[in-house]
């Protein structure tokens, strides 16, 4: 089945080089094209279309309720649209059985709650996975966490159970759980809820650094204005069921759109050091 990608009657970020081809056509890195998703009565996507290129991060933003989350759990194919089509590293697993999306491992999400184990400590939480998939030894196992460890800032914290490190060490250990398997596309679903703005701004420069250092293409759903802006190479509102904007930083500040620019009222405090650019 052929994609075609398009938002507000304009194409969007459909080609891609890497991407193969789906009936001849070149399919983009990540898509929704015409998705619908209700729960109930409640519609919350509504026929909503976007694009991913490779390496790039997009940010979602909106309300609470709007669909952010559920967009990433139709990406990570835990949720099947009931009208549409998704595309993830230029295929479309609109149909794919379980068996089939268990052999998609270049993708990984990054869950609000971090999703750690309580019973073990940091460095056991981010061995987990590799030791499930039985394909290191543990000298290699051991040798792969520290460098993750180091990678995102927090070896030190390596032998602390998760009672016993704050929200922000947290999301850090579960991102660094998150590309233990070296990943291309990360998905992260509120990275810097209840974290304080000191955090925000480590946990910000992580994700831009880890996207540059690994070369990773990148979905951020979040609230935080500042830290869309310090990630994103596009942005998206999503509001009432449909796309509100689409588009680059700069076009996000000069839109009039009224919900956005309620949005941006939050630059106003300027958090010290927080990248506002």
């Amino acid at each position: 089945m052929a994609i075609s990608i398009i938002q507000n009657n304009h194409s969007i970020g459909t080609s891609n080089k890497d991407s193969p081809a789906i009936d001849g056509v070149v399919a983009p890195y990540l898509a929704f094209s015409q998705i619908s998703k209700s729960f109930g009565s409640k519609m919350v996507l509504n026929r909503v279309s976007f694009a991913v290129k490779r390496g790039e991060t997009v940010s979602i933003m909106g309300r609470s309720g709007v669909g952010k989350s559920v967009c990433l759990q139709l990406l990570m194919g835990f949720l099947k649209p009931d009208a549409g089509r998704v595309v993830v590293i230029g295929e479309d697993i609109t149909d794919y059985s379980e068996e089939q999306l268990e052999s998609i491992h270049k993708m990984t999400m990054v869950f609000q709650n971090g999703a750690l184990f309580d019973s073990l400590t940091v460095r056991e939480n981010v061995a987990y996975v590799m030791r499930a998939r039985g394909v290191l030894n543990e000298d290699q196992i051991s040798q792969r966490v520290n460098s993750l460890l180091d990678m995102v800032g927090i070896v030190d914290e390596r032998d602390r159970y998760p009672a016993e490190i704050s929200i922000g060490i947290k999301r850090a250990v579960a991102i660094a759980r998150a590309i233990s398997e070296s990943p291309e596309v990360v998905l992260y679903d509120e990275p810097t809820t209840m974290v304080d703005p000191i955090m925000v701004r480590r946990l910000g420069d992580l994700i831009r650094r880890l996207k540059v250092q690994l070369k990773l293409t990148s979905v951020v759903v979040t609230h935080d204005t500042r830290l869309a802006k310090q990630l994103s190479d596009h942005v998206m509102f999503l509001d009432k069921g449909k796309v509100l904007f689409f588009g680059s930083v700069s076009e996000m500040k000069r839109t009039t759109e009224p919900l956005i620019q309620e949005f941006l009222k939050d630059d106003q405090l300027d958090v010290p050091g927080t990248t506002s650019a």
